[in-house]
């Protein structure tokens, strides 16, 4: 791990006014699924989903605790199984009455940092898909790339014509890389 790595997660893993960075655990699904279902922003998935996500992918995912161990942000990933060197941010979210305070960006670092010292290889590369007019993913993502000292690529992965309810707007991907070791 770099000296900015350690210093990034030295920063971000104990936040201000008591909230921590954590692995997920399964009985924190329902929590994630409310976070998510009141962003208003994402794609809600099942609440099945999210008590699986936080078994299966428990590992490549991270989440925000208040001072009483109460989930307040999240952000779910996995390594690409055709580039398991590449991180796929699924899912970010920050609870309405922790916004504004860098929780996102806490949480992005705080889980490549994690990955970075697990053990097992570390991800060169971070991918995400973010909808046209999303600025505050945007934002998140660009910023992200520039504290890692990274290139941003920008491209449509799926166009809005792909998804079979028609109610979606296309998804772009961001391909962050490469990513410091």
């Amino acid at each position: 791990m770099t000296a900015a790595q350690a210093d990034l997660q030295d920063r971000f893993l104990e936040m201000p006014e008591g909230l921590r960075i954590d692995r997920p655990e399964v009985a924190d699904g329902a929590a994630l699924w409310r976070i998510a279902r009141d962003s208003r922003t994402l794609d809600l998935n099942s609440s099945y989903s999210y008590l699986l996500w936080c078994r299966d992918f428990a590992g490549t995912s991270a989440v925000a605790r208040d001072g009483r161990g109460r989930p307040v942000g999240f952000v779910t990933g996995y390594l690409r199984p055709e580039r398991p060197d590449t991180l796929v941010v699924w899912q970010v979210a920050v609870d309405a009455a922790y916004r504004g305070r860098g929780l996102a960006a806490a949480l992005l670092d705080g889980l490549t940092a994690r990955l970075a010292r697990g053990g097992g290889p570390a991800p060169t590369a971070l991918e995400t898909t973010v909808t046209p007019g999303n600025t505050a993913s945007e934002r998140l993502f660009a910023s992200y790339a520039r504290r890692h000292g990274a290139r941003l690529e920008r491209e449509v992965l799926f166009a809005a014509g792909l998804f079979p309810d028609g109610a979606h707007d296309a998804e772009v991907l961001h391909r962050i890389a490469p990513l410091p070791r």
